[in-house]
C-alpha cells in the first residue's frame, strides 16, 4: 500500500474509495462520506483510468450479466465462456434491483477482451444475455 498511497497523494486527478480506518492510517483528505447506496455493501477496489488498457500477456475481463429467470439459463449462458477455453476466476450474483428474484452476476475472466478467443465468447454472451456489460480488461496486478 505505501506506493499506492504515495501515487494517490502525488498524481492529480485521482481518487479513492476507501473506509475511515484507510484513510486515518495514510492520511488521506476525504472529499466524501457515505457515498454507497447499499448500507449493507462490500467494495472492491480498482484503478480506474481514461484509456484503455491494451493486452499485457497476462490479464482479466470483468463483466456484468443476467440471464432471463428459468431453470439452466446461467449454465447456458456460461457455456461460450467453457467452449472458448475461457477460464473464470470469480462469479458472484447479486439480486437485480428492478425485480423480485432475479439476479445480475459478476464474472472476471482470465484474459484481455481484445484477444480473439475472449471477443468470440463475449459476442456469444451478448446474444445469449438478457444484460451484458464488458467492464473492461485489465493487467491481473499493477504496482
Amino acid at each position: 500500500m505505501p506506493r499506492l498511497h504515495k501515487w494517490l497523494l502525488e498524481e492529480k486527478g485521482v481518487a479513492a474509495i476507501a473506509g475511515e480506518a484507510a484513510a486515518a492510517r495514510y492520511k488521506l483528505p476525504r472529499l466524501a462520506e457515505n457515498i454507497e447506496d447499499e448500507p449493507n455493501n462490500t467494495t472492491r477496489f480498482l484503478v480506474l483510468g481514461k484509456h484503455d488498457a491494451g493486452p499485457s500477456g497476462r490479464d482479466k475481463t470483468s463483466l456484468i450479466m443476467s440471464a432471463p429467470n428459468r431453470t439452466g439459463a446461467l449454465h447456458e449462458l456460461l457455456l461460450p465462456l467453457s467452449s472458448a477455453g475461457v477460464s473464470m476466476c470469480r462469479l458472484e450474483s447479486r439480486p437485480a434491483r428492478n425485480a423480485l428474484w432475479e439476479y445480475v452476476f459478476y464474472v472476471d475472466i482470465e484474459g484481455h477482451r481484445d484477444e480473439p478467443s475472449i471477443k468470440n465468447a463475449l459476442d456469444e454472451l451478448a446474444r445469449r444475455s438478457a444484460y451484458l456489460k464488458t467492464l473492461g480488461s485489465y493487467p491481473v496486478a499493477v504496482y
